[in-house]
C-alpha cells in the first residue's frame, strides 16, 4: 500500500471530473439481480451511485457506501433527481476501518479494487460483506479477472479469481449455497475506441440459515 490514504486517493480520482461513471448500474450486477424479491441492499464501494439508484428503482432499500465524499454527493443529487432519494441512504466509510452496521436481503460487492488497498484488505472486507447477509440472502462479488485486450503494457496487478474468493469466504456447507461461479468474457473497447474485451468474475452466493 502507499502512503496514500484510501480517502485522498478516491476523492482525488473523483475530483477530476465532473461526472466519472455512465450513471447506468453494472451489468453482471442486474443479470444476478433482477430475479431477486426487492428487500434491503447493501451497496460496498458505491461510487456515484448507478448500482444503488437502479436497486431502489426496482423497490429495494438501499445503504450505498463509498469512501469518497464527493462520489457520495453525486449519487445523493442523482437520486433525488429520479425520486428515488427516499430509498437509499449514504454512507461514508473507508471499509478497511468501518462498515455499515445491520444484515441485508442483498450484498453486492461490485468491482472492489483499489490500488492503494493494503494485503489481505479486499478479502476482510468481503468476509464482513458476507456476516452482513441475511439469512435467504445473497451476497454478489464481481470483479476483473484481467486487464482489456487492448492494453499493450498493463501494469502488474494479481486480479482476484473465483477459487481464492471463495477460499477468503470460506462458505460452509449447509449455511452457503454457491448459485453463480462464472468468468465472463465481454466486449470493453478503449478510450479510443479500440476494439477489445476484457473478462470478468461473477460470484453470487445465497445464505440458506
Amino acid at each position: 500500500m502507499t502512503d496514500t490514504t484510501a480517502q485522498e486517493y478516491w476523492e482525488d480520482f473523483y475530483r477530476e471530473r465532473d461526472q466519472v461513471w455512465t450513471g447506468k448500474p453494472n451489468v453482471l450486477l442486474v443479470r444476478e439481480a433482477a430475479d431477486l424479491t426487492p428487500g434491503t441492499a447493501l451497496d460496498l464501494g458505491c461510487g456515484e451511485g448507478g448500482d444503488a439508484i437502479w436497486l431502489a428503482e426496482r423497490g429495494w432499500r438501499v445503504r450505498a457506501a463509498d469512501v469518497s465524499a464527493i462520489a457520495l454527493a453525486r449519487g445523493a443529487e442523482r437520486a433525488a433527481a429520479v425520486g428515488v432519494g427516499d430509498r437509499i441512504t449514504w454512507e461514508r466509510h473507508d471499509l478497511a476501518e468501518s462498515f455499515p452496521e445491520g444484515s441485508f436481503d442483498l450484498v453486492s460487492a461490485q468491482f472492489l479494487h483499489s490500488p492503494v488497498a493494503a494485503d489481505g484488505e479486499r478479502d476482510k472486507i468481503l468476509r464482513l460483506a458476507a456476516e452482513a447477509v441475511a439469512p435467504g440472502g445473497v451476497l454478489i462479488v464481481v470483479g476483473h479477472a484481467g486487464w482489456p485486450t487492448w492494453m499493450t503494457e498493463p501494469p502488474s496487478i494479481e486480479f482476484p479469481t473465483i477459487p481464492g474468493t471463495l477460499a477468503a469466504l470460506d462458505p460452509k456447507p449447509g449455511e452457503w449455497r454457491v448459485e453463480t461461479e462464472e468468468v465472463v468474457d465481454r466486449e470493453w473497447p478503449g478510450p479510443e475506441g479500440q476494439e477489445g474485451r476484457r473478462a470478468d468474475t461473477v460470484l453470487r452466493i445465497r445464505r440458506l440459515r
